[in-house]
């Protein structure tokens, strides 16, 4: 039987990060600025500053990811760089991931998270509608390729 855990950042899973980013990236869009630089400073950008990072394992391989990135200047937190592999879309990688996510956050005091996407990605616009995310006005995007802001309150 087949199973599916989530874990949370270990050093080790550096390079799975990178790695699926970059795949589901490079399929539908082009690495950006903003993209190279997070996937170059994972533990600068992402933990060092009060964020987490989940892995999706299944059957012990990392197949999947999702951040949590505070932006302090904001006093925000924001869903990000959430990629499934394509070995594993379909098991519902992503939706337990971004659950997990969601309980991380109320387990920690966060009242809002919000996430930037693309209409494109239809399956994954659906996800966060599923699970509370609401459109909202985009403000400045942090891509190029995004042209959707979502929030949910917790």
């Amino acid at each position: 039987m087949t199973q599916i855990n989530i874990d949370l950042y270990k050093p080790e899973y550096k390079d799975d990060f990178i790695r699926l980013n970059t795949e589901w990236i490079t399929t539908y869009f082009r690495l950006e600025e903003a993209d190279i630089y997070t996937l170059s400073h994972i533990e600068e950008y992402i933990l060092d500053k009060g964020g987490q990072i989940f892995f999706a394992l299944y059957d012990g391989i990392v197949m999947g990811c999702c951040a949590l990135v505070y932006h302090p200047e904001h006093n925000t937190y924001e869903v990000s760089k959430m990629a499934v592999s394509p070995h594993a879309q379909g098991l519902g990688l992503g939706k337990k991931l971004l659950e997990t996510a969601i309980s991380y956050a109320r387990e920690n005091g966060i009242n809002q998270l919000f996430l930037e996407g693309n209409t494109k990605l239809e399956a994954s616009i659906a996800l966060y509608t599923k699970l509370g995310f609401k459109e909202i006005p985009i403000a400045e995007a942090a891509y190029d390729r995004c042209n959707i802001m979502m929030v949910c309150d917790l």
